[in-house]
């Protein structure tokens, strides 16, 4: 497959993604795991709840639990006189009901008395004695009060199949005694770095060498994504030594990306390499996109495998834009865990049309709150580039550039 090809067939990135979610049906495997170690894991079934939540009736204020009735017309100049029969402690149901023109004190939280149905705040009530209060206001039935199945009802949808579980979510489940829950499996995800200029972390780059970073961004957008990376190792720019390794992480890992090097022809290799893993192969040889135009999209096998470009800001932004959205869509993830948030762009960005532009961007607060994007240019090749920024922007296929003082979207990393 020759760089020729490549050139001529460039397709757009929702194209491109298009292609390969059409030749990958999510088949999502299902595990079941503690709720409480559940967090930013896709569930692969929905939730019902299995019970009304609140369970009882429990007051929102510390005060006295009454018959709403017996302080209707009540004010500071004539108040209602309700005698105190009771102390309703947190965790404790009362000990008795109240009757007419009784009432109990209660913390919030605390459980009402049978034929309770109003809670009058204790800022609004007097002690006159041991155990006499005036209330001096009314309150309506129901007022201060949670009722029964408030929050939740008795077979209530409440998290949906696809829905990535936040700690918010993880509360409400284990406070309905929801102790476990079918979850979409960790994809494994086996990373395969090739390039004769590369070395370990840990050593010390000889003349014209420099250290891998791919495996690692890689790795840990992975990890940020609630999958498991599985590091294959850095192998020379040698047909038989990548295929053989590319191979081995096809066998053991559910989607594999190869981050080869950023020559033509170490883009020809990984392209030859993918294509011959198993069928159908290659199906994206070039994407209309700045940086990240070599992209390779394929699936062999049934799995999906990437060949990204080497410099390590065209290898994040690639991974951003098709390998997240497909493990999301192994997974049954209904969205991705991403935030962005809109700022006014500080000058002018151009752009040729028919490309997609991304542009790490560094934000500024302003004096009324908002946001600035500040460009932050640099080579694909300086990955320093991404630390400085705080996000990206996408400059569309055909606008042609940006201005100044333009709202952006701008998704951070």
């Amino acid at each position: 497959m020759s760089t020729t090809r490549e050139l001529f067939n460039v397709r757009t990135p929702p194209d491109a993604l298009s292609v390969l979610l059409d030749h990958v049906p999510a088949r999502v495997e299902m595990e079941e795991v503690p709720t409480v170690e559940a967090l930013d894991r896709v569930l692969a079934a929905d939730v019902h709840s299995p019970s009304d939540l609140p369970t009882f009736r429990r007051s929102t204020m510390d005060g006295f639990a009454v018959r709403a009735a017996d302080t209707f017309g009540a004010t500071e100049g004539l108040p209602a006189y309700l005698d105190i029969v009771d102390e309703v402690f947190m965790g404790h149901a009362p000990t008795r009901g109240l009757g007419t023109g009784q009432c109990a004190r209660i913390a919030t939280g605390g459980m009402l008395p049978e034929n309770a149905d109003a809670v009058v705040m204790v800022e609004q009530t007097q002690e006159v004695g041991p155990t006499t209060i005036e209330a001096l206001r009314a309150v309506a039935p129901g007022e201060n009060v949670v009722q029964i199945g408030e929050d939740v009802r008795t077979g209530d949808p409440i998290l949906a199949v696809g829905h990535r579980l936040r700690p918010q979510d993880l509360g409400g489940l284990v406070a309905l005694g929801i102790a476990s829950v079918r979850v979409a499996r960790r994809l494994r995800v086996g990373i395969v770095s090739g390039g004769d200029e590369l070395v370990a972390p840990s050593q010390e780059p000889g003349r014209g060498q420099i250290r891998d970073i791919n495996s690692y961004t890689l790795g840990a957008m992975i990890r940020r994504d609630g999958h498991v990376p599985c590091l294959a190792g850095i192998f020379p720019d040698e047909y038989a030594a990548l295929e053989s390794a590319a191979r081995t992480a096809l066998t053991a890992n559910d989607v594999v990306i190869l981050s080869a090097g950023s020559s033509v022809s170490a883009r020809d290799m990984t392209a030859q390499v993918v294509d011959n893993l198993g069928k159908p192969g290659v199906l994206v040889h070039g994407v209309s996109l700045k940086p990240g135009k070599p992209t390779i999209l394929a699936v062999c096998d049934g799995k999906p495998v990437f060949g990204l470009p080497g410099n390590p800001v065209s290898c994040m932004v690639t991974y951003d834009l098709f390998v997240a959205p497909t493990l999301a869509h192994l997974s049954g993830a209904a969205s991705l865990p991403r935030t962005s948030v809109t700022a006014r762009l500080t000058r002018n960005i151009a752009s040729a049309t028919g490309r997609e532009d991304y542009i790490q961007v560094r934000l500024e607060r302003r004096q009324d709150g908002g946001f600035d994007a500040v460009p932050v240019f640099g080579k694909s090749n300086l990955i320093f580039t991404l630390i400085r920024a705080d996000g990206m922007l996408k400059i569309p296929l055909d606008a042609g550039g940006l201005h100044a003082g333009a709202q952006v979207e701008v998704v951070l990393f």
